[in-house]
C-alpha cells in the first residue's frame, strides 16, 4: 500500500525546546571556530607580535573553551526569541504548512 503525503500544519513551538537545539547548533558553531581562531593566532600570532608566545597559546585555549559556551548562551536567547516571534505570528496568521511522505 503506497504512503499517502499528510499535511501537517505547525502551531506553536516550544520555547525552551527551541533554544536548547539553537544553543546545542551554535555551540558546536562556537567550538569550531573557537579551535579555527586558536590556529590563526598560533599560526599567525607571533609574526603580527613577535612577543606573543603566551599569549598565543592562552589565546586558544580561551577559544576552544569560552567561544562555545557563550556562542552556547547566545544561541539559547536567540532560538527562544524565535519560537517566541514565531508562535506570536502563527496566532495571528496560522502556522506553517508541512507535507510529510
Amino acid at each position: 500500500m503506497p504512503k499517502r503525503n499528510r499535511k501537517v500544519t505547525i502551531k506553536r513551538i516550544g520555547v525552551i525546546s527551541l533554544g536548547k537545539i539553537f544553543g546545542f547548533a551554535y555551540a558546536v558553531l562556537g567550538f569550531i571556530i573557537g579551535i579555527f581562531m586558536s590556529l590563526f593566532v598560533g599560526m599567525f600570532g607571533s609574526s603580527i607580535y613577535p612577543n606573543a608566545g603566551i599569549f598565543s597559546a592562552l589565546f586558544g585555549v580561551f577559544a576552544v573553551v569560552v567561544f562555545p559556551i557563550f556562542y552556547g548562551i547566545l544561541g539559547f536567547i536567540f532560538g527562544s526569541v524565535f519560537a517566541l516571534i514565531y508562535n506570536f505570528i502563527a496566532s495571528k496568521f496560522g502556522g506553517l504548512k508541512i507535507e510529510t511522505g
